[in-house]
């Protein structure tokens, strides 16, 4: 075990790091464009505090194309795209941009759901104060979802783990990639179930961390 972890120490603390890289930016990326798409589609929505059948149909729609393309498909598309970023179409750097594409319009849908699950009349209440939409979506609605909303960054940062493996056979680099180039190519079975562990235990720790903040927020708890 001590001969095995000295021979592979760097390259699977570099993939580790790579992993982590990959998907924790993605994430926020992700969050930047998902979260205001996930706001404007409840204020939208024909119970909403702004109904517009139009724009919220419309972006419905590209949500829902966006949610249907598997990420293996996604990845090759968007190759053009990824290099016109970031000037080349392979390594962890590279991967963010589809990872980011494939996990937005996922994003959109969970902050949607999570303002979905406000009480009505906390929102009643701000609009017969005075509130503006905007205010009432940036004082009301947003904190008021937090808990669901800091679950659903677990979700979403765990899918891309996963998704983050899959470009591994793409030149991504990360864990997917050492999984594939010893435990298919070089048949090292040992190296690829190393990992396995080691994915396993990232989505664990995250999962653990997310849940403990979710619940310490969550005022229903207190």
């Amino acid at each position: 075990m001590m001969e095995f972890f000295m021979q592979y120490k760097d390259m699977l603390l570099e993939g580790t790091y790579e992993t982590l890289l990959m998907t924790f930016a993605s994430t926020i990326f992700a969050y930047i464009i998902g979260l205001p798409l996930g706001v404007t589609m409840v204020i939208t929505d024909a119970h909403g505090i702004s109904p517009q059948k139009t724009l919220n149909g419309i972006l419905g729609a590209v949500i829902n194309i966006g949610r249907s393309i598997p990420f293996v498909i996604l990845i090759v598309a968007v190759i053009p795209l990824t290099r016109f970023i970031v000037g080349k179409a392979i390594g962890p750097v590279a991967a963010i941009v589809p990872l980011t594409i494939a996990a937005a319009p996922f994003v959109a849908r969970m902050v949607e759901t999570a303002l979905q699950e406000v009480d009505p009349g906390v929102v009643e209440a701000a609009k017969t104060m005075g509130a503006t939409n905007w205010q009432i979506a940036k004082k009301v609605l947003l904190p008021e979802a937090v808990p669901s909303l800091i679950r659903g960054f677990s979700i979403t940062t765990i899918t891309l783990i996963g998704y983050s493996a899959m470009a591994g056979a793409f030149g991504a680099g990360g864990l997917g990639d050492i999984a594939i180039r010893y435990g298919h190519h070089r048949y090292q079975a040992d190296v690829m179930w190393v990992t396995v562990v080691l994915i396993v235990v990232i989505v664990q720790l995250i999962q653990m961390g997310f849940e403990i903040a979710a619940k310490k927020i969550d005022k229903r708890n207190k």
